[in-house]
């Protein structure tokens, strides 16, 4: 039997063998951090301290607003030097805590470790999760407690998304490797708290490493780890699910709705950290590499960390920088600014040269035909892009494209170099504000 897979999908270079190797560095503590209110889907927490406050590593420093949001902590010890409008990775300028280091990383009192999953109840775990700051660490950062509440018994697998089909990332090969045991322990407290009575780690075969420490680490458990063809985009939550379990989440439906619910190995981790040591989410790993960079690595960075100095850390740029992505390629977007902070969602720093950055002549579409066959949602980007491009969003609305999870294979794969990513990315942001408009 062949490697699991999804149907259709491409195969762009991984480009991963610049870091793949890396074990991974802690980088330094900054001597600032700025810490934005909205660091995920939902509501932005509300602040706790005022300018002038003293607070410790992990301490409570914004309050969740609302289901849909989870609490911020201090990623660092030191002084709240500001509360106010800072710049922010969706391109605007947003309400951020600033905090001046003391360079003592004193951790918050009352942090309590080593809790035992025995003695925890479904529902302690969910109010954990939120407590801990806990979010999708894949680049979605939708709060994790939130989807742990499905009809009881309806749940039966918890699936760990450890494919990381983006090209250039590494940060979720690595922490599979140097922290499976974290990995596991996140897994049997996400499934306890959905009462699934399976758990499954899909990880691409191009991670032999990761799929034998992931192994060794769930021995004697009711977890499988499951190799997946390499194939982009494996890692997408539908292509996930499906590969894994062969079920078809329904348009517009959750994957609970098929008896799953799916999350990133690195937020897996994190919770298992956090279970370990009373550590909220205050750092993440990510991958700065990319051709642009001296010295590529992956680095266990604190939250608020500057662009600008995770890059001086890494050696600087070789040269003038032609694109910088946070995340991967495929689906990272591009900054123009390196005063921004590391976000809970952040897996990557992208530097590509400006050689490697592609101005292409874009050209009518020649009706081939080759994106909708390499689209895993079965839709017609270029019928969706041409609805786009001249308003006619009913048509565009009927024709599935609130289905289109923007994984970029059909601009990939363009021979015209159509933006049809774009166009449809934009009429679907035109299609939603009209909702919320009623």
């Amino acid at each position: 039997m062949g490697l699991l897979s999804f149907k259709k999908g491409i195969h762009p270079p991984t480009n991963k063998d610049l870091t793949a190797s890396s074990p991974v560095e802690e980088m330094p503590l900054p001597s600032q951090v700025v810490l934005p209110l909205g660091q995920h889907i939902g509501a932005p927490a509300e602040p706790l301290v005022a300018v002038g406050d003293e607070v410790a590593t992990g301490e409570k420093i914004a309050e969740a607003k609302g289901m849909v949001s989870v609490p911020l902590h201090a990623s660092i010890s030191g002084k709240v030097a500001a509360i106010e409008p800072r710049p922010h990775v969706c391109g605007s300028m947003a309400p951020a805590i600033v905090i001046e280091g003391d360079g003592a990383d004193r951790l918050a009192p009352g942090l309590s470790a080593n809790r035992r999953l025995e003695e925890l109840a479904a529902e302690e775990i969910k109010a954990l999760m939120k407590e801990a700051g806990l979010v999708g660490m894949g680049g979605a950062a939708f709060p994790t407690h939130v989807k742990y509440n499905p009809p009881a018994g309806k749940v039966d697998y918890v699936l760990l998304n450890g494919a990381e089909c983006e090209p250039y990332l590494t940060c979720d090969h690595r922490l599979m490797v140097e922290k499976a045991d974290d990995v596991i322990l996140g897994l049997q407290a996400f499934m306890k708290a959905a009462g699934a009575p399976r758990g499954v780690i899909g990880v691409e075969a191009n991670k032999p490493d990761a799929i034998a420490a992931l192994r060794q680490a769930a021995a004697g458990l009711p977890v499988t780890i499951l190799p997946l063809k390499v194939k982009y985009p494996q890692g997408e939550e539908k292509m996930l699910i499906y590969a894994a379990t062969r079920r078809v989440v329904p348009a517009g439906g959750l994957p609970a709705e098929v008896g799953v619910i799916v999350n990133n190995v690195a937020t897996a981790a994190a919770f298992g950290y956090y279970l370990r040591k009373g550590i909220p989410l205050v750092s993440r790993i990510i991958t700065v590499t990319g051709k642009g960079v001296r010295n590529p690595k992956n680095l266990l960075v604190r939250i608020g960390t500057l662009l600008e100095e995770v890059i001086a850390y890494c050696g600087g740029f070789t040269e003038a920088p032609g694109r910088i992505i946070l995340g991967g390629p495929m689906t990272g977007p591009a900054v123009y600014r390196l005063d921004l902070p590391v976000m809970k969602g952040t897996s990557g720093v992208l530097v590509q040269t400006r050689a490697e950055v592609e101005k292409p002549r874009v050209l009518p579409c020649i009706r081939c035909g080759k994106c909708g066959a390499a689209c895993p949602y079965n839709l017609l980007p270029n019928y969706l892009s041409d609805y786009a491009e001249h308003a006619k969003l009913p048509e565009a609305e009927k024709y599935g494209i609130m289905d289109c999870r923007e994984c970029g294979a059909c601009s990939y794969v363009c021979p015209s170099r159509r933006p049809l990513l774009q166009n449809i990315k934009n009429a679907k942001q035109k299609i939603m504000a009209a909702r919320k408009k009623g």
